[in-house]
């Protein structure tokens, strides 16, 4: 009697421990298998499964958060971790990531069952995200696949293009309300005054030049940017280069006073270049050392031979003038484009804002380096590097 007692409670005892296990998400076969053993191949099963998600999310470039049952976090990759370093598995979504708008799109992905679009913004560090949340139909439960792509390049990109094309628009506005109003004076009250037709004849000619110069310094830029990935492989000789542009440019420094010194080397010295973008970028430094250093009467163009921190030789060549000098706030800026110390100065010496930024872009592809270095009073010198071929 007591045999028979004693089965009956086993099979119950082992009914209680499958109902125990069903409701903690357990599979437990109805044996006699010792429970630690099942136990233990669940938790392996589910270490595998863990494994496996692990590596699903790690192999995505985009910052990736999944959600398990209660949205809770149950894998995430490197880059999610970057924007939320306080996540840990297990943690609800609410406490892991703390952006109202993200949580309130996981709240309805999971009621409505449809994939939610949502951006949102890191104030912290001034970035802005997209996030879809992608709701995932399982057998027996619903997980939530977060995917997050930072939106900050983008905007940056339509920020600068709105800003292009403002300042295009207000560089050319100038010249072409001159233009406008010299033609109405001399159609109207100046039609029959020769000395004013003269006078603002010479004046609309200058503001058609300073268009025509902007428009070709718009299109040598992009030219060059849509080159940016073609490095140059033609061997140059700098020295060649820099005593033609010097002397190109002598009828300007005779008008403004100024004397070009020009030092180089007897032998040449050969970098791998497209000779007319160099000429365009030694061109745009000699000229602008002369115009805006005019008043300390000299600019000197050093040419020399030296070697990069990285042990490779290189080319390098510094224009000094001995003008009123830069100031240093604006020395991190004078690469922008349309950007101006002097706005007055730069349009009265016919400056379009655009010849350093040609200047950077010449030297990127080149794989080159420009290094500015002034104090008010004594000048400014910028020394272009350029990498040379090995022998």
């Amino acid at each position: 009697m007591s045999a028979v007692h004693d089965s009956g409670d086993s099979a119950l005892w082992r009914r209680l421990i499958i109902s125990l296990g069903r409701l903690l998400g357990l599979t437990i076969s109805d044996n006699r298998t010792p429970l630690a053993s099942q136990l233990a191949r669940e938790e392996a099963r589910q270490a595998e499964v863990q494994a496996l998600l692990d590596a699903l999310v790690s192999g995505l470039p985009d910052p990736v958060v999944l959600l398990g049952k209660y949205e809770r976090v149950v894998a995430f990759n490197a880059g999610a971790i970057a924007l939320a370093p306080a996540m840990r598995r297990g943690d609800p979504a609410s406490i892991s990531l703390r952006m109202p708008e993200l949580v309130e799109a996981i709240r309805e992905a999971r009621a409505g069952g449809k994939q939610q679009r949502v951006e949102f913004a890191e104030r912290v560090a001034d970035r802005t995200f997209e996030a879809f949340v992608s709701p995932i139909a399982l057998a027996n439960d619903a997980m939530i696949l977060i995917t997050l792509h930072d939106l900050s390049p983008i905007r940056r990109v339509e920020d600068m293009r709105a800003d292009f094309i403002a300042n295009v628009s207000h560089e050319l506005r100038t010249p072409l309300a001159t233009l406008a109003g010299f033609i109405e004076t001399l159609q109207g009250p100046a039609r029959d005054d020769t000395a004013a037709r003269e006078r603002f004849l010479g004046i609309m000619q200058g503001q058609a030049w300073r268009m025509a110069r902007l428009i070709d310094d718009l299109l040598s830029l992009s030219r060059i940017e849509l080159r940016a990935h073609m490095r140059p492989d033609t061997p140059v000789d700098i020295v060649s280069i820099v005593r033609q542009v010097a002397d190109g440019l002598q009828t300007l420094a005779r008008d403004r006073g100024v004397a070009i010194e020009v030092t180089a080397p007897a032998e040449p010295l050969t970098v791998l270049g497209d000779r007319d973008e160099l000429l365009r970028l030694f061109e745009n430094l000699i000229e602008n050392a002369t115009k805006y250093g005019a008043s300390g009467g000299k600019v000197e163009v050093t040419i020399a031979s030296g070697e990069a921190q990285d042990g490779r030789g290189e080319a390098r060549v510094a224009v000094r003038d001995h003008g009123p000098g830069i100031a240093a706030e604006h020395l991190p800026r004078l690469t922008e484009r349309f950007y101006r110390v002097d706005v007055g100065e730069s349009r009265a010496l016919g400056g379009t804002g655009l010849g350093l930024a040609l200047v950077k872009h010449i030297l990127n592809r080149h794989q080159g380096r420009l290094a500015i270095e002034s104090k008010v009073g004594e000048g400014a010198t910028f020394t272009v590097r350029l990498p040379r071929p090995a022998v």
